[in-house]
Parts: C-alpha cells; sequence; structure tokens
C-alpha cells in the first residue's frame, strides 16, 4: 500500500491505495472498468476509498501524482493476471462476520442446478451484448466478458459454498456484494476458467418458453402443410 497525509486547508486527508494487485478488490476493480471516462481523481477515489470531493480539496494538485506510477504499475499487473490461469486452492470469505475458508482447486462445478441455469443466462446476456455491439462473426475470438458479469458467476458459484445454504436466486444474487470483497487476484483467474472451459455456458439462450412456442409453431406449419396436402388428393 502507498500511504499519504495530504493537506487540505486547515485539515490533513489520509490517502492510501494499493501498490501490489493481491491488495486491489474485485469491487474495486468492477468500479474502475464501470467508469467510462475515468479521471486520475476517480481512479484515486475508487482505489482509496475517500471520495472525490475530498481529493478535490487538497491544497497541492501536484500531490496526487505520487499515486500516479503505483496506478500505471497496477494497470500492468492486470494486463498480466488476465493471461493467468493460475486459479487459487481456496479462498476466504466473510459471510455473517466470520471468516468462511473454501476449496477451490479440486471443486470447480457450478452447483446446484439453479446456479449452472443462472450462470449459463449471465454468460448468454453477456455474448448477446458483445454481439449486438460488435457483430456475430469471430465473437469468440474477441469476447471478453465484463468484470460485472465474472462477479456474478462467482456469486452463483460460491453461494452454497460459503453459506451452507440451499440454493436460492435471489440471495444468491445478492451474494455479489460479498464476492466483491474478494482479492482480483482470486477472483479472475476462477472467473475465466468458467468462461473459457464450460463449453454448455458458452450456449446463447433460448428461453424454455420460447423454445416450447417454436415446438408449437412448427407443429402448426407441419399440421398445417399435412392438411393441404390431402385437400389436394
Amino acid at each position: 500500500m502507498i500511504e499519504k497525509n495530504l493537506a487540505t486547508g486547515n485539515s490533513r486527508l489520509r490517502v492510501c491505495i494499493p501498490s501490489h494487485l493481491h491488495e486491489l478488490s474485485l469491487g474495486q476493480m468492477i468500479a474502475l472498468q464501470n467508469e467510462k471516462e475515468l479521471s486520475d481523481i476517480q481512479a484515486i477515489s475508487i482505489l482509496s476509498g475517500v471520495p472525490a470531493n475530498e481529493l478535490m480539496q487538497i491544497t497541492n494538485g501536484n500531490e496526487l501524482l505520487q499515486f500516479t506510477d503505483a496506478i500505471l504499475s497496477l494497470s500492468h499487473q492486470i494486463k498480466n493476471l488476465y493471461n493467468s490461469d493460475a486459479i487459487p486452492k481456496d479462498i476466504t470469505l466473510v459471510v455473517n462476520n466470520k471468516s468462511v475458508k473454501i476449496s477451490v482447486s479440486g471443486n470447480l462445478a457450478i452447483e446446484p442446478a439453479g446456479a449452472f441455469m443462472a450462470s449459463r443466462d449471465i454468460i448468454a446476456d453477456e455474448i448477446a451484448a458483445h454481439i449486438k455491439e460488435y457483430g456475430e462473426e469471430d465473437w469468440q475470438q474477441y469476447f471478453n466478458p465484463s468484470l460485472q458479469a465474472c462477479g456474478k458467476i462467482l456469486a452463483q458459484y460460491f453461494y452454497c459454498k460459503a453459506t451452507a445454504k440451499p440454493y436460492d436466486e435471489y440471495e444468491a444474487a445478492d451474494f455479489f456484494e460479498t464476492i466483491k470483497e474478494l482479492r482480483v487476484t482470486e477472483a479472475l483467474p476462477i472467473a475465466k476458467h468458467f468462461f473459457t472451459v464450460y463449453p454448455n455456458l458458452w450456449t446463447q439462450r433460448t428461453g424454455y418458453w420460447r423454445r416450447l412456442l417454436r415446438l408449437l409453431k412448427n407443429a402448426l406449419v407441419y399440421r398445417r402443410s399435412k392438411s393441404s396436402a390431402m385437400l389436394t388428393r
């Protein structure tokens, strides 16, 4: 961590930001990615937890430049992390104010069925959004899921394991807030596994209701064609 006490008029402001990737949370990374036009002050605010309007009160703006090298270093480390396949053996989550250690590397199945189906839909929505923006041609080659989607997948994967509760789709979705506290070095490799290894999750979503309507439509077309054939005999 890089920690500085900076003057703000009549007081001083403590600003502390990560200098190494293992100090960065998934939630911080998501917040950085969600900012379409990220300014230096916004980046420092997200990484430090200090509101941007308080950072703006620092007397000497040049003092904020002390954090520039750290932010640049983090960006290079993040790039390398995206290329990493090293899945952690276990992770620790805080659930109901208690630390829960969960084995990961030997247990990478998304269970139960509710979590699997929800994960499939999350991935399908990401694919659909990508295709809508960039087109369908070679989409698998260029597709990169958002960190938000990665967090949602991990919420589905970890909910039952961390809480020891039966699966509940709403509570699993809300578990995303807990997942955001994971270190990004733990979260991204696990999420990457699900987005690249699970072929069944890559299928674009067609809901059962839509499938049923399609089957009914095909059946009606078949009946009409059969009736027409009988009338023309």
